[in-house]
């Protein structure tokens, strides 16, 4: 006989990214192989991501606003690296060797996709710019056609502020994205980073 609980699991197991039905099976029964503990560990996990929201700073995603990154002291406000969204941060703050801020765009301009530069923030960063007058403005955008052309929408609309703009260096295949991008080739795309002007 089947168990409802069980299929409800492997049904919401499934929607996961890159998680067949086979995989969430097996990911349901090593659930309750799992110690109680373990379950209610990550049940409580993922009842905590109910708090998590939008920082008002970055637009990181955080549970609290502004986010540790954007409140801490130690942080260079003059520095600030776009990126398209909040899992890019991870890999780059695992590096340990960039101590800016952020800006999260939440997409890339697609044009084609009815993605223009409203729907992905870049008015906010633009004011941010303005505001916050930072000194290189790091474009840590995939290199996508889309992460080509919102690189060259940013370096046009700043191309009256007295800011340097900056981009990832070659290492990062086209096509690749940040967050599967090992350390070492990150590493060395941030340190060999590339003026744009």
């Amino acid at each position: 006989m089947k168990s409802a609980a069980i299929d409800e699991v492997i049904l919401h197991l499934a929607r996961l990214p890159g998680i067949g039905e086979r995989t969430a099976t097996r990911l349901a029964f090593y659930l309750l192989r799992a110690s109680p503990q373990f379950r209610e560990k990550l049940a409580e996990s993922l009842k905590a991501l109910s708090q998590v929201s939008f920082c008002s700073n970055c637009r990181t995603l955080t549970e609290e606003s502004p986010c540790r990154i954007c409140a801490s002291p130690v942080r260079k406000p003059e520095l600030l690296c776009v990126v398209e969204k909040p899992s890019d941060i991870y890999p780059i703050e695992r590096l340990g060797k960039y101590n800016g801020t952020y800006f999260v765009l939440h997409g890339l301009l697609s044009p084609l996709e009815g993605v223009g530069p409203d729907e992905i923030g870049l008015q906010l960063l633009f004011d941010r710019v303005s505001r916050q007058r930072p000194e290189e403005l790091i474009l840590a955008l995939n290199p996508t056609v889309e992460g080509e052309a919102t690189v060259s929408y940013v370096a046009q609309k700043l191309s009256n502020e007295p800011v340097q703009l900056s981009r990832l260096a070659s290492g990062l295949p086209m096509g690749s994205e940040l967050e599967f991008a090992d350390q070492i080739t990150l590493g060395k795309a941030f340190e060999g980073r590339t003026k744009l002007r």
